[in-house]
């Protein structure tokens, strides 16, 4: 009997969750058929299969972690189907329940393999559920995606590194025309700001105690989905034309939207872009992924009287909240960058750069 293994699916990536299964056992396949969908912390893939034969058993349902190396498919030799296909049934009888307490698990919406079974050698017996139900454990438990537990893994390394002090500012946008791409305007102000200080887009080796200047400026735009947060990076933002930054965020949000983004397209940022006024909220205390050194956040712009030549007025204003990394930059520093980006802002500058 053959086995097909989850390969090493390049990037760094360790593990994968299934999501849809392509065949069944008894199924004959011919090389390249689809056999399994997985998902990565970066996208969904379509595993096709390395040989013909027929499928003696799958390992794994839907919802399940496997590992690289993992076993995922066992193909029959000669007539071992039948023997297979028992084997394809040992993940399920890991758990000890009797039929009646697995359709009453299935009917309750409770994963077994989170209730402690009291009975005989473990078995799971019908109290066993009530308990659970009435703990109300099971109802509360949602798994994490794959890129929700790649979120979460970068956020415990940031938090572990990093310290963070932010500092805020508005800026007035009541010159904005409606047409205006608030995007392509905070990337400009950035631009011009690092390019006035450039020390806000460099690198930081804690253990060398260096920073890494750039000579080319990548921005990290970071997109909230609702399988977890994706940050894709712009290439060389400080020398591209309007269209092509509109151009390349349009294709990022394509790629985020049908899964094909790979890590390749996340690595190497020099700085990041928070837009999540677009959503709600004004000022933030933003998390700064190492090795980068500062992140711009952007809030909700709202209406508010301003103060012109002595005349209240109407007016709009942006709220600005700019996290650093103290360790690597003084309050000064960060807050002369933040000047800046709020005089190209209110400047009326174009953002069309290059």
């Amino acid at each position: 009997m053959s086995a097909f293994r989850l390969p090493d699916l390049g990037e760094g990536l360790v593990e994968a969750e299934i999501v849809q299964w392509h065949v069944s056992p008894g199924d004959h396949v011919v090389v390249d058929q689809p056999l399994v969908s997985v998902e990565t912390a970066k996208a969904v893939v379509e595993l096709p299969s390395p040989q013909a034969g027929r499928i003696a058993s799958t390992l794994g349902k839907v919802g399940d972690v496997v590992r690289v190396g993992d076993i995922l498919v066992e193909y029959s030799e000669g007539g071992e189907i039948e023997k297979a296909g028992i084997v394809g049934d040992l993940p399920q009888s890991a758990i000890k329940a009797s039929p009646a307490v697995r359709a009453k698990a299935a009917a309750l919406s409770l994963d077994l393999s989170r209730v402690k079974g009291t009975g005989p050698d473990g078995t799971i017996t019908l109290q066993d559920l009530e308990a659970q139900q009435a703990g109300g454990q099971a109802e509360n438990l949602v798994r994490l995606t794959p890129a929700r537990r790649s979120m979460a893994s970068n956020m415990s390394r940031a938090h572990a590194e990093v310290v963070p002090a932010t500092v805020t500012e508005e800026a007035d946008v009541s010159a904005w025309p409606a047409t205006e791409d608030v995007t392509l305007k905070l990337i400009g102000a950035i631009v011009s700001a690092l390019q006035a200080h450039p020390a806000l887009g460099a690198w930081y080796d804690a253990k060398a105690q260096t920073l890494r200047l750039h000579q080319t400026i990548n921005l990290g735009i970071a997109h909230d989905t609702p399988e977890g947060l994706f940050v894709p990076v712009l290439r060389d933002a400080g020398s591209r034309s309007a269209a092509e930054l509109r151009r390349d965020l349009d294709g990022m949000k394509r790629k985020i939207a049908d899964r094909t983004i790979g890590a390749a397209d996340m690595l190497g940022a020099t700085f990041t872009l928070s837009n999540f006024g677009t959503i709600a909220g004004l000022h933030a205390e933003l998390v700064l992924m190492p090795p980068q050194v500062a992140i711009l956040g952007s809030g909700r712009i709202v209406e508010r009287p301003l103060l012109y030549q002595g005349k209240v007025a109407p007016g709009r204003v942006m709220p600005l909240s700019l996290t650093f990394d103290h360790r690597a930059l003084t309050g000064g520093e960060a807050a002369r960058f933040l000047r800046e980006v709020v005089e190209f802002l209110q400047s009326g500058k174009s953002s069309r750069h290059g």
